[in-house]
């Protein structure tokens, strides 16, 4: 079975772009029991379990995660905050969804995550910035979201950007993308009418907006959007490409500088004129937490 995929609430789970995708899980569910019940139920069917909840997101979910794998004491589920938008987060849920049907080990599957949000553009077109914090904001911007009719586009991932509607454009990614939208109040076309043609989007695709989107941008008068690869194969390409380890702390592979499930740094390599002693490499073959261990 693929590794689960879990997300904080249903509105972040995609529909899926073919019958091959799975499915993603909602983690923590209502009670802390069901929510062991239901992580140790996926643990079980799918051995690893790679939960993704955004930065915003507010205290008592991120400890009742922390607290389900401590009760379980389980080294199989992974457990990624990542600072994007709640849409962006959405469709980096949907892609690692969509690898975790390849071949890829769970270890490299779970640390991709950093690397695949890099190529993901996450924004807003907002009616106010005033109360948005997440993205550095003028003064000069702050004064004009108080004019009546006034819009604004920005740009949260991967560079902050913040720009007036109607004057500048918003810088986009220079790949093909798909782009997708969550319309809220009040509506406006211009993300699909102006924004998808800039950005030369190979397809749009309209989702419902995510509960927490209000309190991430500060503002319930938004339309969000977010583009990124949705090519299985282009996808894979990306991860493949990338150099593996093995983390010396738990054993997993990984990409990157830090395991996705025990969180390790990757250790700098040895200077030229350091050679591993038997003592090193003895401790670096040792695994620092047994299987079953937090």
């Amino acid at each position: 079975m693929p590794t689960a995929i879990a997300v904080t609430s249903p509105d972040l789970v995609l529909p899926p772009h073919d019958r091959q995708t799975p499915p993603a899980v909602v983690q923590p569910l209502d009670t802390l029991e069901s929510s062991l019940t239901g992580m140790h139920a996926l643990i079980e069917q799918h051995g690893y379990v790679i939960s993704l909840y955004p930065s915003s997101v507010s205290d008592d979910v991120t400890r009742r995660l922390h607290t389900i794998r401590s009760v379980l004491e389980s080294d199989r589920i992974a457990l990624l905050g990542i600072d994007l938008p709640p849409l962006g987060l959405a469709l980096l849920a949907q892609q690692l969804r969509q690898l975790s049907v390849c071949d890829f080990s769970p270890g490299v599957l779970a640390s991709s995550a950093r690397l695949l949000a890099h190529y993901i553009y996450a924004g807003a077109l907002l009616g106010s910035v005033a109360k948005l914090d997440r993205v550095p904001v003028s003064l000069k911007s702050h004064a004009k979201s108080w004019v009546p009719g006034a819009q604004f586009a920005v740009l949260a991932n991967p560079r902050p950007q913040l720009i007036k509607v109607g004057q500048e454009e918003l810088p986009g990614p220079e790949f093909g993308t798909r782009l997708l939208v969550a319309a809220g109040q009040p509506p406006s076309d211009w993300v699909t009418a102006e924004l998808a043609p800039a950005w030369r989007a190979q397809g749009v695709a309209t989702v419902p907006l995510p509960e927490e989107s209000a309190r991430w941008w500060g503002t319930s008068r938004l339309a969000e959007f977010a583009a990124g690869l949705y090519d299985v194969s282009v996808l894979y390409q990306l991860v493949s490409s990338v150099r593996r380890e093995e983390c010396h702390w738990c054993g997993l592979e990984l990409i990157g500088d830090r395991c996705g499930f025990c969180a390790a740094p990757l250790p700098p390599p040895p200077s030229s004129n350091e050679l591993p002693t038997t003592a090193t490499r003895a401790v670096s073959s040792v695994r620092a937490l047994p299987r079953g261990a937090t």
